[in-house]
């Protein structure tokens, strides 16, 4: 079993900056993907962004220049550092790892964006 506890959110003007950060403790396996996805109501679940254990980085096109994602291998702990926020971007965000080929899920933290 692995558990993950997300940390960060909260509300942000527009062009504002905000960070977020999950740990994942249990039973992990060396190869694997940590990531966050972000839902809004009514709406389908959007993979955000993804750091395998190898280093390679993945992002949806709209957060491309504006996320960066990041791990600190040692802790499982992955960020997510997110720029230049828009109204668009308020959604749940929730952490996952895929280890062993299974998927665990944070509970969600809320990111406002708004004025």
């Amino acid at each position: 079993q692995v558990q993950l506890v997300e940390s960060g959110g909260g509300l942000v003007q527009p062009g504002g900056s905000l960070s977020l950060s999950c740990t994942a403790s249990g039973r992990i396996f060396r190869l694997n993907t940590m990531g966050w996805y972000r839902q809004t109501p009514g709406k389908q679940r959007v993979l955000v962004a993804s750091i395998s254990s190898g280093g390679e980085k993945n992002y949806a096109d709209s957060v491309k220049g504006r996320f960066a994602i990041s791990r600190d291998y040692a802790n499982n702990t992955v960020y997510l550092q997110m720029n230049t926020l828009e109204p668009e971007d308020t959604a749940v965000y929730c952490c996952y790892i895929i280890t062993g080929g299974v998927y665990y899920w944070g509970k969600g933290t809320l990111v406002t964006v708004s004025s």
